[in-house]
Parts: C-alpha cells; sequence; structure tokens
C-alpha cells in the first residue's frame, strides 16, 4: 500500500548553498540492500514520486529524494515564492553533492554505491553533478533530460537574442527577478491541453496534490532561469569526457517540452568518449511518450520502469 509506504519514510531538511532550506525524504528496510537517489525536474516536488518511489522499494531499493531549492518544499529566494529562479545551476549541484555525501552514502555499504534516476531538469543537474564528483554513483538513468530548452520553433540565434534583451531591460530598470515575457503564477492547463502526460489519472492526482498542497506550487520561469537554461547545452557538453558514470538515457517518442536532438547529439557524444553509456550512442526511445516518462499512461511507463532496472541490473 502506497500511503502505509510513505507513512514509514523520514523527512527532514539541510541547508544549502547561501543556507537555503533543502527538504527531503529517506526510505529504507533493512533488508534492502540498493541505494536510489532520485533527481526531479522543474517545479516538481518529492511528494509527487510517491508511486515510483513504492515501486522501487518493492525491487529492493532504499529510496532518497531532494526538493531542489526555490521549488517543492524547499526554500525559495525571492518574494514572489511562484518565480522559477535560481543564480546558477551549479547551486542545484552542490546541494545534490551536499545531499549525496551526508544523507545517502551513510546508508550504503563501503563495497556499494548508489544508483541515481533523473527526470528533465534534473538530469542538467545530475550531468554537472556526475562531472564534478566522478565515482560517487553506481549507474545513472536520464529520463526526458533537458540538455536543451525546447524553443517551440524559434531559431535558436533568435531566442538567445530575446533572452539577452529582457535580461538587459531587467538589470536596466529593477533589481528584482521578472518572469520572461509570458510567464506567470502558477496555473494547471486543463488535462485535454497538457503535454506532459497521456495519463489522466496521474495528470488528476498530480494537480490535487498541488492544490491541496498549496506550498508546491510554482510559476513560470524567470529571465535569470531561462537564461542559465538557454546556455546548459554548452556546459553540458563540454562536461562529456568527465561523465563517467554508467548513463542510459531514455527519451519521450513525442516529446514537446525539451529538445530531443540535443538528447541524440549527447548520446552520440558520450558513447564516442564512454562506450559503457548510451548504448549504440543513442538514447532509447519510448514510442508515443510524452515528457513525464514515469507519469504516463503505463503502456509507456511500464517500458520506462523496466529498461531503468534491467540498466542497473546490469550494471551493479
Amino acid at each position: 500500500d502506497i500511503r502505509e509506504f510513505w507513512q514509514s519514510g523520514q523527512f527532514h531538511s539541510f541547508d544549502g548553498v547561501d543556507d537555503i532550506t533543502i527538504k527531503y525524504a529517506v526510505f529504507i528496510k533493512t533488508t534492502n540492500t540498493k541505494n536510489l537517489v532520485i533527481v526531479q525536474g522543474r517545479s516538481e516536488s518529492y511528494l509527487k514520486y510517491q508511486e515510483l518511489s513504492f515501486e522501487f522499494f518493492q525491487q529492493g531499493y532504499n529510496v532518497f529524494l531532494l526538493d531542489h531549492r526555490g521549488q517543492g518544499l524547499s526554500g525559495r529566494m525571492l518574494a514572489n515564492p511562484h518565480k522559477g529562479y535560481v543564480s546558477s545551476f551549479d547551486d542545484y549541484a552542490e546541494d545534490l553533492h551536499t545531499f549525496i555525501s551526508v544523507h545517502v552514502l551513510p546508508y550504503c555499504s563501503s563495497d556499494t554505491k548508489p544508483y541515481l534516476l533523473a527526470h528533465s531538469m534534473g538530469c542538467a543537474i545530475a550531468s554537472i553533478y556526475l562531472s564534478k564528483y566522478a565515482n560517487m554513483i553506481q549507474s545513472a538513468v536520464f529520463s526526458s533530460p533537458m540538455f536543451a530548452i525546447n524553443t517551440g520553433g524559434i531559431p535558436n540565434t533568435l531566442a538567445k537574442i530575446l533572452i539577452h534583451s529582457a535580461s538587459l531591460l531587467e538589470r536596466i530598470f529593477t533589481k528584482k527577478a521578472w518572469y520572461f515575457p509570458g510567464q506567470k503564477n502558477h496555473y494547471f492547463k486543463p488535462f485535454t491541453k497538457n503535454r506532459l502526460s497521456h495519463s489522466q489519472l496521474r495528470y488528476q492526482l498530480f494537480r490535487d496534490l498541488y492544490n491541496k498542497e498549496t506550498e508546491l506550487q510554482l510559476g513560470g520561469v524567470t529571465i535569470q532561469w531561462l537564461k542559465l537554461a538557454h546556455q546548459i547545452k554548452n556546459k553540458i557538453f563540454s562536461f562529456i569526457p568527465k561523465i563517467s558514470t554508467p548513463l542510459l538515457v531514455m527519451q519521450a517518442g513525442e516529446e514537446q517540452i525539451v529538445d530531443n536532438i540535443a538528447q541524440n547529439e549527447f548520446c552520440q557524444q558520450l558513447h564516442h568518449q564512454h562506450p559503457n553509456s548510451c548504448p549504440n550512442g543513442k538514447p532509447v526511445v519510448i514510442e508515443g511518450a510524452w515528457h513525464e516518462l514515469f507519469f504516463e499512461k503505463d503502456q509507456y511507463r511500464d517500458q520506462a520502469l523496466e529498461h531503468c532496472l534491467t540498466w542497473f541490473n546490469r550494471n551493479c
């Protein structure tokens, strides 16, 4: 029973970079011999991951999750808590490093390392972490990674100009972080207009959770966040030689949130550098699926879960 499992968890916090409060959850069973760290995407909370955590727990994994700074239950950095903001993606990665070093590794025996499963923005964070702290993770799976944002058909050069112009205006007129034009406080798209998941049930559960736990709500992105996200591809690709952890990338076949071309390029380059990652130099494609593979209909979700467990078992 998922509810009973969730109530057995330990819920704590630590001080991240610049003393921002980072909330986290730990699920431990003495007979479980493997340890899994889940690194979520933008605007998510560990509270959203109850079903997935339960399934990995049943498969013999202790499960560790954290809420990134500026979202979920963790500390927000702006007066308006709805604004998606971070001063540097490195801050996310350093928080993750503290979490794994201080709150995960003590549960690992001397000859074992934790596994890592990241989603979307969490993959960008995990890429920075894996490049900085080699040999900390046994093997990793990236689900729908945000290596580059989807500019919605706007040419990359134009997107860069628009973001730079907005950033310049923000610096001239205010010391506050602005939303990027068109972004606003939290709201839900109706299910029929969402492009995250085909599962009406899981989408409704997600909506119900955020309506009940209003402190989880996060709106659109600030100019600062978008500027960093637009720059992240070059940063991650420069790190590829340093990412030696065996890594599998899973791609949503009908992706509309992040850039699949960047995922293909990443896999090609990573496999060339480290043949134990991205078999055949390609992502594993879940045909027909949208962005949130682990919150999709079972026909897509089961494939993603199976690929994930197989990869961890093969690289244990």
